[in-house]
């Protein structure tokens, strides 16, 4: 199994920029079938530290994380993810 962990701070966190791009990746779900689970969620702490959205996503393996991040449904929430973000962190690990 692959967990693929992001978090996201958005260049302007408001709550309504927070509520289009999580609504957005989760709407993914039930779109890629190779997409074992999916959770996503809003920071609710809200320190200097924290970054604004947080996902975790799993995948059976490596082949299945590659062909995710070229998804037909993936692409275009990356792109929004991409143009509305300051900054991104994630990692990748096996279990």
């Amino acid at each position: 199994m692959i967990t693929h962990i992001v978090l996201i701070k958005l260049k302007q966190p408001s709550a309504e920029n927070m509520a289009t791009a999580v609504n957005k990746i989760r709407a993914m779900a039930d779109k890629i079938p190779i997409l074992q689970s999916l959770e996503v969620g809003q920071d609710v702490i809200r320190s200097t530290r924290s970054y604004d959205i947080g996902l975790i996503a799993r995948f059976n393996n490596l082949d299945d994380l590659q062909t995710y991040q070229t998804h037909p449904v993936h692409v275009p929430v990356l792109e929004h993810i991409r143009n509305v973000m300051d900054s991104v962190i994630a990692v990748d690990y096996e279990s």
